[in-house]
């Protein structure tokens, strides 16, 4: 039986299509996925992130450790600022994709809902012989994603951090409607927006007060089909879509994120550096096709007949309005503008390499 968010009656009354997903019924959309995509691209919308998993790292070592689990350089975080990484086995598979938030006395970790169990199991088992304690709060967070152009004017009404001088990828902790609550300036869609992290208790108080304080703004609450499709125009990376355990950082177009001159050694280094050194053989490249079809995962993609890839990730895409998609392709066919097929439905459909993001207007205040 799937797990319900603190949420779960809100998607209801508001008319939210609710499917399993992670383990949780989750409303996949509202008014449907294309009008609540261009809406946050234009306005503000209100996603349910609380199936996200979140782990507490403490004790004398936590630096240490974060940076031996993960392949960007937590070092380098200042305090109260977060970094987008990755966790990698020792083959150089990827475990999870991750937020590292640094607090003063320890770091907060954010992995994905569907990899929350194994991610655990595998920190404590990596913990062994660190000075450092774990803790699973995902029970115990609520978790909301606030996006679009109008996130930050709408939030403020309520919030008392002075929201514009918050930068991308910073957090604070202050009070949204007088509860207590994490906020950072993160997001997966390409516009400006926060994240709200808060005790689950206040969950339906601050559902409440952003829905009341975004009326001038026309805050709509956003599903998962237009989460997916607005994270793929920026292509970032799905886990279970573009990244799992048998695909590297660097395959993925990760290199950005992999620190390989980090100090200390980290789970995945070695392999990393003999993938670098001698170039990998495969990347994920993003690609639109022609004609109004668009692309699924694992449909087959083909050079001169023969098959050189796999779809990861495909949508139609409402803001450049044509199929756009991710894709594992042998390397020497990866340059932008490189011609293939993709298979559609029993149909070679024209296919070519395109420049990311496919989105390249956001509004993202870096």
């Amino acid at each position: 039986m799937e797990n319900k968010t603190p949420f779960y009656e809100h998607h209801v009354k508001a008319g939210g299509k609710m499917v399993p997903f992670a383990g949780f019924l989750m409303p996949v959309q509202y008014q449907g996925i294309i009008e609540e995509h261009r809406h946050v691209r234009s306005a503000a919308g209100l996603f349910d992130v609380s199936h996200m998993g979140e782990i507490e790292v403490r004790g004398p070592e936590a630096l240490k450790f974060v940076s031996y689990c993960t392949i960007n350089d937590p070092a380098a975080l200042e305090i109260n600022q977060v970094q987008y990484s990755a966790m990698c086995y020792k083959e150089g598979g990827i475990v999870d994709d991750l937020l590292v938030y640094r607090y003063p006395e320890h770091f907060f970790l954010v992995v994905n809902a569907s990899n929350l169990a194994k991610d655990f199991a595998w920190l404590q088992e990596q913990s062994k012989g660190f000075n450092v304690t774990l803790k699973n709060t995902s029970n115990e967070v609520a978790q909301l994603a606030l996006q679009g152009p109008k996130s930050e004017l709408l939030l403020q009404k309520i919030c008392d951090l002075k929201l514009s001088d918050m930068k991308f990828y910073w957090f604070g902790t202050g009070k949204v409607d007088g509860v207590e609550m994490l906020v950072s300036r993160t997001g997966y869609t390409g516009e400006d927006g926060f994240e709200l992290y808060f005790d689950i208790k206040y969950a339906g108080q601050i559902w409440n007060a952003l829905f009341t304080a975004g009326k001038e703004f026309d805050l709509r609450p956003i599903g998962l089909g237009a989460r997916d499709s607005l994270r793929l125009e920026m292509k970032y990376c799905l886990y279970g879509n573009d990244i799992d355990q048998t695909t590297s950082p660097l395959e993925a177009g990760l290199g950005w994120i992999t620190k390989l001159k980090k100090a200390g050694e980290f789970n995945g280094r070695d392999v990393l550096l003999k993938q670098k050194a001698e170039g990998v053989k495969r990347k994920l490249i993003g690609f639109e096709v022609e004609g109004n079809a668009f692309p699924r995962q694992h449909y087959k993609m083909f050079k001169d007949g023969a098959q050189v890839g796999e779809v990861a990730s495909g949508v139609f895409s409402p803001s450049v309005a044509k199929g756009i998609g991710t894709g594992y392709i042998k390397a020497e066919f990866a340059a932008v503008g490189t011609p293939f097929q993709v298979e559609i439905r029993g149909k070679m459909v024209p296919a070519k390499v395109a420049e990311t993001p496919f989105w390249k207007h956001s509004s993202i205040k870096k």
